[in-house]
């Protein structure tokens, strides 16, 4: 009324107008960008909806491939997946994407720093030199950094130099990757960070030793030793775990091998299993193992990593130490160079200080490839209708999901700590970013910040000769630096961001690789598509502890990974509870699948879908935590960052949750009395223990059973008093949100096992059972969804939509060529034969084949009005 009024008073608001055919149109009035990310986020969540089928994901993800140092020689028998493929079928498997040359090998036409090579080719450092023999003759060619070579079994080899010393090694990595698909993930839940490399997290260290001639003594009886008596006599040989036992034989046959357990038969990870303690070992080797002095077995290991058989016995003149004052020094040296440690960080002390774990002398950061960041689609497809899938996954539907972005909005945690977010430092330093809650800094400062050499040398190259090059600028230029976000409120911004180029764009030749390494393995024909489907669901947390000033509560119950089945998992989703994140203003629910304040549509129509992807693809999600775990141990990131490594390094077989369950490898969390209540703690579902730990994470670390403290895979042991409050916390909050549900009315929108578990959320029971009801849980099996009458009419729906939506398009299109007089030829040609394909759909679109052929996908939801 007044041309001075306010509207909404002047705070923010959105103003969205949509219809049924698809049409939606959204005004925001607020200038951050996050929140039109959102709208965006919304609008192809409704599409999705609208159309069946598909999914909008809230989700990160990477194909991640497990690397290893391969020292100074490559040599093909080394290769785990060999399947007998040769240089000529390589070449007719890639087609005309390779250029073949007569001396046996072929270049990327594409990325011509890609080159297949012979099955029998040999690498070498020392000559940097790749040798093979073809058609009888000797053939080489230098090996050269920056370039990858391709075994015909799509293995992958690169020369690289060690990030901190003069030392080059090569570096093998895996023709197939996992794709780790993070969703339902909350903000600062670590969607971003599974993509990002390890590089940034580890520091090189010198290995040293205490006594070398001494050491080298309890090496060799380690060595020498009989292992005969490690078994637990009380558990019989067939329950034992595969873990048990070298590769060269899961049975009781004894490590007398004939170069004991330096025998190239037995795997350096048998022998770091071999010395941690474990379930499955009796109780005398298990205390002669926590005998042995880190510092030992870490000797031990670089024996086992370094040796070779034409050494026979004399292992020990390959090793020595320094020599500091004319006498022998501390630092372990192989071959005449001093030996670095690469050195892990895993959460933080209280001074700010990481806790760090080495690593096994010959593991790398995997090599990943970004699938996802924030914003992706996908659709569950039938594994039956996908040709030349990985056959390690029997999965009966199989996700495939895409990210939408073209710029991914990343907010660099660790870029305050000078130097450590490397891929930031340099993002930064470029022209061109769309930056947010940055500090804006002028020459002045530039100069400051170049005289402080101590820190200034902190930064990487490219943010130094960025702010070296705004010393100099004029007065009115303005920049950015990682490590100076914005002061709000006399605080620095715990929330700086800035666009991201999609690595994917800048780095092609990343997927290609993935692209030609699967091709191989899998034997896919030229021409064929390569596909990569969701592997492995890893959802993140954001967990904190309580902070009784600002009235939040705990959240940090769980410990770093979980295992949850269907029920418990969705609950969670519903919720989709977060902690005090730097994207947030403090601990609350997302809402469904995290963005339910946004949406467009009714949330039962996502968590319809969503609910229904699991269940019919049969993918077990482990979550894992970020931020805290209960009051003490404050891990960021760390964990998010970690588990890639290890999933890539793990089988399907490995990480199925029942085989883990019976071997204690996870543990489940009961229900118990507290103070006279009830304390439904069953809902975390399932934890790793320590034999987890001590079975898996010698794939990435010299010592596995000391990666978590025993308060971190129990963090009631932290504080009981807070494990209860957190529970009681997530429980309130999924009653609450569940309640929303049955008061609008919207659960009756909701798939059958949707609607019991809100109900169960909101009121304990549903029809009179429990969630531990065995009926309740039937009805998140995919036998009892395939079967059910309402998802045959989801089907019977799609194919109708299908249908529609074809008749809509002839009729458009003879529309359109009845008055297309005028149009040239070739456009009447084109919009005949859209005419014609339609028709063909319209005819594929009415069979009971094609109605057939939607079994184990999504459907159509009905959407609730």
């Amino acid at each position: 009324e007044k041309e001075d009024e306010l509207y909404n008073e002047g705070s923010p608001f959105k103003i969205t107008s949509r219809d049924t055919r698809g049409v939606i149109v959204t005004i925001i009035a607020d200038n951050y960008f996050g929140y039109s990310k959102k709208e965006i986020k919304t609008q192809i969540s409704y599409a999705a909806n609208l159309s069946g089928l598909y999914e909008e994901e809230h989700a990160g993800g990477a194909l991640a491939f497990a690397s290893f140092n391969l020292g100074v020689h490559y040599s093909p028998d080394s290769i785990k997946y060999d399947n007998g493929q040769t240089f000529e079928e390589a070449i007719a498997l890639l087609g005309d994407e390779v250029q073949v040359f007569p001396e046996g090998y072929a270049v990327h036409k594409q990325f011509p720093s890609i080159f297949i090579l012979p099955e029998n080719a040999r690498l070498f450092v020392d000559t940097q030199e790749a040798q093979w023999q073809w058609q009888g003759k000797d053939q080489k060619m230098r090996i050269l950094p920056g370039k990858v070579y391709v075994h015909p079994s799509g293995y992958k080899i690169h020369l690289e130099k060690h990030p901190a010393t003069p030392a080059w090694r090569l570096v093998g990595t895996e023709a197939e990757g996992v794709f780790c698909h993070k969703p339902c993930t909350v903000s600062g839940g670590g969607k971003s960070e599974i993509s990002k490399s390890i590089w940034d997290a580890i520091r090189f260290e010198p290995i040293f030793v205490a006594d070398f001639e001494s050491d080298m003594q309890e090496v060799a009886k380690i060595l020498e030793r009989s292992y005969d008596d490690r078994l637990d006599p009380s558990i019989p040989v067939e329950k034992m775990p595969a873990e048990a036992f070298p590769r060269f034989g899961a049975s009781s046959e004894s490590l007398s091998r004939p170069n004991g357990l330096l025998d190239p038969a037995i795997s350096l990870g048998f022998v770091i299993h071999l010395l941690s303690p474990a379930s499955i070992w009796c109780d005398a080797y298990n205390e002669w193992v926590n005998s042995i002095p880190n510092n030992i077995k870490m000797l031990v290991f670089l024996v086992k990593r370094f040796y070779r058989p034409s050494w026979g016995e004399d292992w020990q003149s390959h090793f020595s130490v320094n020599t500091v004052n004319g006498k022998p020094g501390n630092e372990i040296r192989y071959a005449g160079r001093n030996l670095i440690g690469s050195y892990l960080r895993i959460g933080s002390r209280g001074d700010g200080s990481g806790w760090t774990y080495k690593m096994r002398q010959d593991c790398m950061p995997a090599i990943k490839v970004q699938m996802e960041d924030d914003i992706s689609a996908s659709i569950v497809v039938p594994s039956s209708q996908l040709e030349n899938l990985n056959p390690k996954y029997d999965n009966p539907s199989v996700k495939i999901a895409e990210n939408c972005e073209h710029r991914l909005f990343q907010r660099p945690d660790d870029a305050i700590h000078r130097g450590y977010d490397k891929q930031a430092e340099q993002d930064l330093s470029l022209d061109g970013n769309f930056i947010c809650n940055f500090a804006p800094l002028e020459q002045k400062d530039a100069i400051e910040m170049t005289e402080l050499a101590v820190t200034f040398s902190n930064y990487t190259q490219p943010m130094q000769q960025l702010i070296a090059k705004m010393a100099e600028a004029p007065e009115q230029s303005y920049f950015v630096a990682s490590s100076h976000p914005r002061i709000v409120d006399g605080e620095p911004s715990k929330n700086p961001r800035y666009l991201q180029l999609n690595p994917n764009l800048k780095q092609p030749r990343d997927r290609c690789l993935a692209d030609l390494g699967a091709r191989l393995s899998r034997r896919i024909p030229h021409g064929k598509p390569v596909y990569h489907p969701v592997n492995a669901v890893l959802p993140g947390r954001r967990n904190n502890p309580a902070d009784p000033e600002s009235g939040i509560r705990p959240l940090a119950v769980y410990n770093p990974i979980h295992y949850q089945e269907l029920p418990e998992l969705f609950m969670d989703f519903v919720a989709s509870l977060t902690g005090k994140s730097p994207s947030t203003t403090g601990a609350g629910t997302e809402g469904a699948l995290t963005k339910a304040p946004f949406n467009a549509l009714v949330a039962t129509s996502d968590l319809n879908n969503a609910l229904l992807s699991y269940i019919l693809t049969g993918y077990n999600a482990y979550t894992t935590a970020a931020g805290y775990i209960g009051r003490r141990f404050r891990i960021d990131h760390d964990v998010s960052l970690l588990i890639p490594e290890l999933w890539c390094r793990m089988s399907p077989q490995e990480l199925d949750p029942q085989r883990l369950i019976s071997l204690g490898y996870l543990e489940p969390i009961e229900d118990f009395e507290y103070q006279g209540r009830l304390v439904p703690a069953s809902r975390l579902g399932y934890r790793i223990t320590h034999e987890f730990c001590n079975a898996y994470f010698g794939r990435v670390f010299d010592h596995p059973e000391t990666i978590f403290h025993k308060e971190m895979l129990r963090p009631e042991l932290q504080s009981l008093e807070d494990f209860v409050d957190g529970i009681e916390n997530i429980v309130e909050a999924q009653q609450k949100v569940a309640r929303a549900y049955l008061a609008d009315g919207s659960v009756e929108a909701a798939i059958p096992p949707l609607k019991a578990l809100l109900h169960i959320m909101a009121e304990g029971s549903y029809e009179g059972k429990t969630v531990h009801n065995p009926e309740i849980r039937s009805l998140f099996t995919r036998d009892y969804v395939i079967r059910s009458e309402w998802y045959a009419e989801r089907l019977r729906k799609q194919q109708e939509q299908h249908i529609s939506h074809c008749e809509h398009h002839i009729t458009y299109l003879n529309g359109f060529l009845a008055h297309s007089h005028n149009l040239e030829k070739e456009l009447q040609q084109e919009m005949k034969s859209r005419l014609k394909k339609a028709q063909q759909d319209l005819d594929r679109y009415k069979q009971k084949d094609y109605l057939n052929s939607l079994v184990g996908t999504l459907g159509l939801d009905p959407l609730f009005r």
